[in-house]
C-alpha cells in the first residue's frame, strides 16, 4: 500500500485551514473574556474540542483519507454531523446566539427551521440525498457543490441538535420524554440510507471505483500540481480492503457511532431528568414543613 505523505504536507494537513480554526478560537476567547456575562470552563472545553474535531475531520490526514476509503468518509461524517455540531451549541455561550439572533430575519428563519419536525426531516433529508449515488458522485467532483454542500448540512444538522441541547431564551427546548422520542426518530430515518449502503451487492459510487472520477474527487483537497506528479491507478493502492468491503463498513460504522452518539445523549438526558426530579421533590418536601 502506498503512503499517504506522497500528497504532500499542503493535501494532508490543510495549514489554511488550520490558521482559519485558530483564528476563529482566538476571536471566541477574545469576546468571552471581554463580555460581562460569565462563560464557564465547560463551555470553553466543548468548544476547544469541536474545533479541533473540526481540524480532524477537515484538516487532518482523515480528510484526504476520505476520498480514498469511503469508511473513511463515513466516518468523517459521523463526527462533522453527529459530534461537533451539539458541543458547538453547547460551547457557545448563550449571550452570543442572542446577540445575533437580535436581527429578526436570522431569528425568525431559525426558530422556523429548528422546529423538531422540521429539524429532523431537513437533516435526515439532505444527508440521504447526498448519499443518492448520482448527486454523490456529481458533488464530489466539484469544489464549490462540494463545499456547498458540506456547509449546508452542517447547518441542517446544527438545527436537527438545537431542540434537544439548546439553553438560549426564547427557543424552548424539548422536554425529558420528547428529547427520548425526538432521538429516536432521527435514528431510524437515518436507517434508509445506512441499509442502502450496508446491503448493497456492488459498488455504488464511481468516485471510489472509477479512477477518472476518483482523480477528479481527489484534485477537491490535492494540488493540480502534485496530482499531475504522481502516477495513480485508483484508491486500491492505499487499502487491501475490496471495495464493496469498504462501502458496507462505512455504512456500519457510520450507524454504530449514530448510536454511540445517541445512546451518551440519553444518559445525559436521563441524568438531567432525575436530577430534576430529586430538586422537584426536595422543593416538596421543604414546602410541606
Amino acid at each position: 500500500m502506498m503512503p499517504l505523505s506522497i500528497f504532500g504536507f499542503e493535501a494532508m494537513w490543510s495549514p489554511y485551514f488550520f490558521i482559519f480554526l485558530v483564528a476563529v478560537t482566538i476571536a471566541y476567547f477574545w469576546l468571552v473574556n471581554r463580555a460581562k456575562e460569565q462563560t464557564t470552563t465547560k463551555q470553553k472545553t466543548l468548544f476547544v474540542t469541536a474545533i479541533v474535531l473540526l481540524y480532524i475531520c477537515k484538516g487532518s490526514p482523515v480528510d484526504l483519507l476520505g476520498h480514498l476509503m469511503f469508511s473513511a468518509h463515513m466516518t468523517q461524517m459521523a463526527i462533522l454531523y453527529l459530534m461537533v455540531p451539539p458541543l458547538l451549541i453547547k460551547g457557545i455561550p448563550s449571550w452570543m446566539f442572542e446577540a445575533v439572533f437580535r436581527i429578526q430575519l436570522i431569528r425568525s428563519t431559525f426558530a422556523f427551521f429548528t422546529k423538531p419536525l422540521i429539524a429532523l426531516f431537513l437533516f435526515n433529508g439532505i444527508f440521504s440525498l447526498y448519499h443518492v449515488p448520482l448527486i454523490f458522485d456529481v458533488v464530489k467532483t466539484n469544489m464549490w457543490l462540494h463545499a456547498l454542500m458540506t456547509i449546508a448540512i452542517f447547518i441542517a444538522a446544527m438545527m436537527m441538535w438545537w431542540p434537544l441541547v439548546n439553553d438560549v431564551r426564547g427557543f424552548p427546548s424539548l422536554s425529558g420524554l420528547k428529547k427520548i422520542g425526538y432521538i429516536f426518530a432521527d435514528g431510524v430515518l437515518l436507517t434508509p440510507a445506512c441499509a442502502l449502503i450496508i446491503f448493497a451487492d456492488t459498488p455504488l459510487y464511481a468516485t471510489y471505483y472509477d479512477p477518472a472520477a476518483w482523480i477528479n474527487a481527489l484534485a477537491l483537497c490535492v494540488p493540480q500540481t502534485t496530482l499531475a506528479s504522481l502516477e495513480l491507478s485508483g484508491p486500491e493502492i492505499f487499502s487491501s480492503m475490496s471495495l464493496l468491503h469498504d462501502q458496507q463498513l462505512g455504512g456500519v460504522l457510520m450507524k454504530i457511532i449514530q448510536e454511540i452518539v445517541y445512546g451518551v445523549m440519553l444518559f445525559f438526558i436521563f441524568i438531567e431528568w432525575y436530577r430534576k426530579e430529586r430538586n422537584e421533590e426536595h422543593v416538596a418536601v421543604q414546602t410541606t414543613k
